[in-house]
């Protein structure tokens, strides 16, 4: 009988492993993420594709964004919501182009990690061979308010959601996008954590935060966020203000260089962000100057982040001084 149950058991496994055998196994060691066994490094981008006139992403556009991406040379697509169509998943993986999936906290009740309702998306999204990774938070640290002032009532909601993942998906790895180097405290309340996402915004300069990061941890990381956006609000550094995507282009190849000299520290980077944004900072039919982040005075050369310039295409998907950069950083670079 108990060999029975024995072959039974093997039988079953066998046949999960078929039925998933496009899922791709995702892991980590010793600060490298491995895709199938094969070192897997992040030359991301931040993608939220909302439309003039609306506050509401689609993807109309996704046929055309996506060959944008391949020829920037981009293998990672960072959301910062899940995609529920089937459909778009598997245009984005038929293209080659792996998935950062992010959850909010209080998304109202919609795949949110407040009402526990992530897990239905991820279960029903698990073996999709486009997902890279589960990302949980952006950035809350700069947020107490929306924890009744204690973030240890986030970080403990942000580790329980990490445990519900590696419970229910043990093919891929979970990450969070923390705003800045999280601190050893922070990383002991999370031990869930898999690999460590930071928005980081030090001018041109991220390269300081590499050390930094090896001397806490010996987890990956990768840049969730970096970049500089194209509009300057004074003249400084030798650019005009006004629009200006040489500063733009600039920033982002000084922050690229940067991160390329650090790949045994940093297993990538998702530059922020593909398109220019609208609907941010006021009327969504045009585009407008103005806009606020938290911990922006970084933003290279304005200490100003303009929210509505971020992109390397405009809202068109005219191609800007900064894909140019990015595509000759992504493309040059060997894995």
């Amino acid at each position: 009988m108990a060999k029975f149950v024995f072959t039974c058991l093997v039988l079953c496994f066998c046949l999960s492993c078929k039925t998933n055998k496009n899922t791709p196994f995702v892991s980590q060691s010793e600060r490298i993420i491995y895709v199938n066994n094969e070192p897997y490094f992040i030359k991301g981008i931040c993608y939220h594709p909302v439309p003039k006139g609306s506050t509401q992403r689609n993807f109309d556009t996704l046929t055309q964004d996506l060959e944008l991406m391949l020829e920037a040379g981009i293998n990672t697509i960072r959301v910062y919501a899940p995609i529920d169509d089937k459909a778009v998943l598997d245009e984005i993986d038929a293209s080659g182009i792996k998935l950062i999936i992010g959850f909010g906290y209080d998304q109202g009740g919609v795949f949110d990690i407040k009402s526990g309702s992530f897990i239905d998306y991820v279960n029903t999204y698990k073996n999709h061979p486009s997902i890279l990774m589960w990302e949980l938070g952006n950035e809350y640290n700069y947020h107490p308010e929306w924890f009744e002032g204690d973030m240890n009532n986030w970080y403990q909601a942000l580790n329980n959601a990490a445990e519900r993942i590696h419970q229910n998906d043990q093919n891929h790895l979970v990450t969070t996008a923390h705003g800045e180097l999280p601190d050893k405290q922070v990383l002991a309340s999370c031990p869930n954590i898999d690999v460590w996402g930071m928005n980081v915004y030090r001018w041109d300069k991220p390269g300081t935060i590499f050390p930094q990061w090896k001397a806490i941890s010996s987890k990956p990381m990768y840049l969730s966020e970096a970049g500089g956006d194209s509009y300057m609000t004074i003249s400084d550094y030798g650019f005009e203000k006004g629009v200006n995507e040489k500063a733009q282009a600039a920033a982002n190849a000084n922050i690229l260089d940067e991160i390329f000299q650090n790949k045994d520290v940093c297993s990538g980077v998702a530059m922020f962000s593909f398109t220019d944004g609208w609907w941010k900072a006021g009327n969504p039919d045009q585009q407008d100057i103005g806009g606020w982040a938290p911990n922006s005075s970084g933003v290279p050369y304005d200490g100003s982040p303009n929210e509505e310039f971020w992109g390397i295409v405009d809202i068109d998907r005219n191609k800007k001084e900064a894909f140019s950069i990015i595509k000759a950083k992504y493309t040059q670079l060997k894995e």
